[in-house]
């Protein structure tokens, strides 16, 4: 394969790469990584707003844990905002660095390997949160979360049985 012929075929391999990592940080930033913060604040139609809950919407929360979930989820915010904004502007150097004519291997090889090293800082931070959320729960909620995970999970595998237009 001639040098051209090596470069698509990085090139192809490190806009895969982005268009993988991208999505996970998008769910792991619940959205903000697109300028969704309006669901963090209550607002638009984001799942957060007006059940107090977020993720445990559904489960008659007293609004002592509602303040204290509220707390986590803000902390949260803190502490990964400066991660949210380094791995953006990570994601935006790989693709400026497939524009244009020219293309550098090494730049892309090093900053997607940057990006990974902030997502799983992401990702620790994201289940720090959720381990600490958990804890806020009575023992009675996060049986009942269980069983609702375990519900979604088991509609899920009936969907995934059914031919794609048959899908409710």
């Amino acid at each position: 394969m001639n040098r051209v012929g090596k470069i698509k075929t990085l090139a192809i391999s490190a806009l895969a790469a982005v268009a993988l990592v991208t999505p996970i940080a998008i769910a792991q930033t619940g959205g903000e990584a697109q300028g969704q913060e309006k669901a963090h604040r209550g607002e638009g139609r984001g799942h957060r707003g007006g059940r107090g809950g977020g993720h445990f919407g559904g489960l008659s929360l007293t609004d002592e844990q509602k303040a204290r979930l509220q707390q986590l989820r803000q902390g949260h915010r803190e502490r990964t905002q400066g991660l949210r904004e380094q791995l953006r502007a990570k994601h935006q150097e790989v693709r400026q660095a497939g524009e244009g004519g020219s293309f550098n291997e090494a730049l892309v090889t090093q900053r997607l390997t940057e990006a990974a090293a902030l997502q799983a800082k992401l990702m620790g931070e994201e289940f720090r949160l959720r381990q600490e959320s958990l804890s806020v729960l009575t023992p009675e909620q996060r049986a009942q979360l269980e069983q609702r995970r375990a519900e979604r999970k088991a509609r899920r595998g009936e969907r995934r049985g059914q031919p794609r237009g048959q899908q409710l």
